[in-house]
């Protein structure tokens, strides 16, 4: 059975005698290879950096849960010994959560062998910081289905780290909390935060995301996670705490020997934080808390003769939890009469993107962080040009996304407005970029192109081209050698153009016009065929010009 040493404990709160507990449980579950490097164990002692200081922790060094792995080996499928229950549930891992560690490793792997990152580490870690995120409560895209916060870092028994991230990802705008199935900070989530299920997001409640950041985090300065004294490091960067390393490396172990898939939402879930619940799905301020029940005074010692004189201790009653108010509850969010989002390459869309919070009555909800962010192969960005923000919706419970500006890039993208930190369905807005376009296009002379057959055209070929009146200036044009006739195709002989390679074309196309609409053709050549010939330019919109070219011998 897994030993139990309460819930979680604040650093340097652990009492002598359980630390010596701890010890020993550690001691008799690890197997031969669980050798601390910090112990003076053997292993490779490879030269690294200091271990990092307190305040560069990737938890803040929040507190943890500090059950331990069962004293006996995991029941692995198809296992011809029959272990206790006890080791099949502790050693099983939701199906989720299991993907998103072995994704993590082999993400990795392609980008940083020489790490030599084992998904059982990020395992050991996930399971002692959120137990395998609640036993493996996310959705289909591993998100969390509620936000798991530790604890208001105010210096009141746990770190003192004032706000770094205006709330946006734990509800908390004075101090920060360690956020999500892997317990980052905010301010270390916005240096090592990933998008590990290619959603264009970067969401600390996803275990897809929080569990390729970890790997990153856990392999930086040239890590080799192989090493004993290497792999110590890590751990101690992640939480500065020797009684963390110990668990860590015990769960590290145990996952080792073995483990298998459970469906999500049935893996073993972790005691209440300090004994009280789950944080709520609804993180903001910190609660307030409720003052506890007056005791009731002793009983009266009974009569010499009717039985014992030693009074009962009172029981305390629990404090009452108030549930929140419908009115205060977000229940989701939607459009909010945003219209269609157009706009031509280069330019700024007029339409602007707006969202509505709603509450469990249906009714507008104030004070909500909400994070817009853009998605999609793209160079759009919102005014100041960033990809995401976040922003609180009004007394009317609507906020409007920044200007959105479209870069050159044409094509369909989107933008994602989520309730930030929570676990409920996004609005999508899908944007267009269309390209930049001319109604007009005409040469900018008059002159006569003619050249000797064999020769190149002395004078280069100028088109201006205007939209409406104006410049029009990032304008694709085509030009190509046509032949005469109502339908019109590339010549195959005549005058002609050039490549990179010095090869004869007839159609060239990515041309754009420049900064003042104009476009310079480069040099056209003449075959040996005497005759008139009609160069065509066509540009995005349908404006055309069509140009004669004569190749003639020149006169005696």
């Amino acid at each position: 059975m897994a030993a139990q040493f309460g819930r979680r404990l604040r650093r340097g709160a652990t009492t002598t005698a359980v630390a010596a507990v701890a010890v020993a449980a550690l001691s008799a579950s690890q197997g031969p290879g669980a050798v601390l490097a910090s112990d003076g164990g053997g292993g490779d002692q490879r030269t690294a950096g200091s271990v990092p200081s307190d305040d560069s922790a990737a938890t803040g060094n929040s507190p943890y849960y500090t059950d331990l792995p069962p004293l006996v080996t995991p029941n692995k499928p198809g296992a011809s010994t029959n272990l206790p229950i006890t080791g099949s549930a502790e050693s099983g891992i939701p199906a989720s959560v299991l993907a998103a560690y072995k994704k993590a490793q082999q993400s990795i792997a392609s980008s940083d062998a020489a790490c030599r990152l084992p998904w059982q580490l990020l395992a050991a870690i996930g399971k002692v910081e959120s137990g395998q995120a609640r036993g493996g409560r996310v959705d289909a895209n591993g998100t969390t289905f509620s936000p798991i916060l530790g604890p208001v870092l105010n210096g009141q028994g746990f770190a003192m780290i004032k706000d770094t991230d205006n709330g946006a990802y734990d509800g908390d705008s004075t101090h920060d909390r360690a956020v999500g199935p892997m317990q980052f900070i905010p301010s270390t989530w916005a240096t090592w935060g990933q998008d590990g299920n290619d959603d264009g997001r970067k969401d600390p409640n996803n275990i897809y995301d929080a569990a390729l950041a970890a790997g990153h985090y856990l392999c930086a300065g040239s890590r080799d996670l192989a090493l004993a004294a290497d792999l110590d490091r890590a751990v101690l960067s992640y939480n500065h705490s020797n009684e963390y390393l110990r668990t860590v490396r015990s769960w590290f172990d145990y996952y080792k020997r073995g483990t298998h898939e459970v469906p999500d939402g049935t893996g073993v879930v972790p005691p209440p934080l300090d004994g009280g619940s789950d944080p709520s799905p609804n993180p903001g301020t910190s609660p307030s808390p409720t003052a506890p029940a007056k005791p009731k005074p002793d009983p009266k010692p009974s009569k010499p003769g009717g039985g014992s004189t030693d009074p009962k201790p009172p029981t305390p009653t629990p404090p009452a939890t108030q549930p929140p108010k419908p009115s205060q509850t977000l229940a989701g969010m939607e459009n909010a009469g945003t219209g269609a989002l157009t706009a031509t390459a280069g330019d700024a869309f007029a339409e602007r993107i707006k969202v509505r919070a709603k509450n469990s009555l249906g009714g507008p909800l104030a004070k909500v962080s909400v994070t817009f962010t853009i998605a999609g192969d793209t160079d759009a960005r919102f005014e100041g040009g960033k990809s995401a923000v976040t922003l609180t919706t009004g007394s009317d419970g609507t906020v409007t996304a920044p200007v959105l500006q479209a870069g050159e890039a044409t094509g369909k993208f989107t933008v994602r407005a989520i309730a930030t930190g929570r676990s409920l369905p996004a609005v999508v807005y899908t944007a267009t970029v269309t390209a930049r376009q001319a109604d007009a296009i005409a040469r900018t002379d008059d002159k006569e192109l003619t050249a000797a057959p064999g020769a190149e055209f002395a004078d280069a070929v100028e088109v201006k081209a205007t939209y409406k009146g104006a410049i029009a200036s990032g304008v694709a044009v085509t030009a190509t050698m046509i032949t005469d006739g109502d339908t019109p195709a590339e010549n195959d002989k005549g005058p002609y153009f050039k490549d990179a390679d010095g090869n004869t074309v007839r159609t060239l196309t990515e041309l754009k016009t420049g900064a003042d609409g104009t476009l310079l053709l480069p040099k056209i050549y003449a075959d040996d065929t005497a005759g008139t010939y009609k160069l065509r330019l066509t540009t995005e919109g349908g404006a055309t010009v069509v140009i004669e070219l004569t190749v003639e011998a020149p006169a005696a």
